[in-house]
């Protein structure tokens, strides 16, 4: 299947992307709002509620406007690397679950019932404490890409 195909078919049968599908694919972060699905050999998520969906595309915007300057990136237009994706989504959850509980945990359970929390705490997105969660951001640590071992080393 090539890129183009791919990506037709993905948006055919997946209508209601997550947008914290990369947090929630690198194993960091889950959603009890997620449905996980497998197409051709890779593995994508859905949002199984529209509102939810909305409110965290809000909260990822968000997040991806005001890290542009922690990230050191100030075009806006240009897309960010996946690498840097990674950072905003699993550092920006990360962050925001450690401004509501006193321990810091490097994985977060559930995505909507942590935002649905935070909002209930600071009133509205607009109102969380992106200033603490930058400093998560930046200094989240992806973890190394692992070797595919060939027949060879097995």
């Amino acid at each position: 299947m090539d890129e183009k195909e791919y990506k037709y078919t993905y948006q055919s049968i997946n209508p209601q992307r997550c947008v914290f599908e990369k947090a929630i694919n690198s194993r960091v972060c889950n959603c009890n709002k997620s449905q996980r699905f497998n197409l051709a050999d890779r593995e994508g998520v859905a949002c199984t509620h529209s509102m939810s969906l909305q409110r965290c595309n809000e909260f990822l915007e968000q997040l991806r406007d005001k890290a542009r300057f922690a990230l050191k990136r100030l075009e806006v237009e240009q897309p960010l690397a996946h690498k840097e994706e990674i950072k905003i989504q699993n550092g920006g959850l990360i962050g925001l679950q450690t401004q509501l509980k006193s321990q810091t945990e490097s994985t977060v359970e559930n995505i909507d019932a942590l935002i649905t929390l935070a909002e209930q705490e600071f009133n509205n997105l607009v109102n969380f404490p992106y200033s603490e969660i930058m400093q998560v951001i930046t200094t989240y640590k992806i973890r190394d890409r692992r070797k595919r071992r060939t027949k060879h080393e097995k």
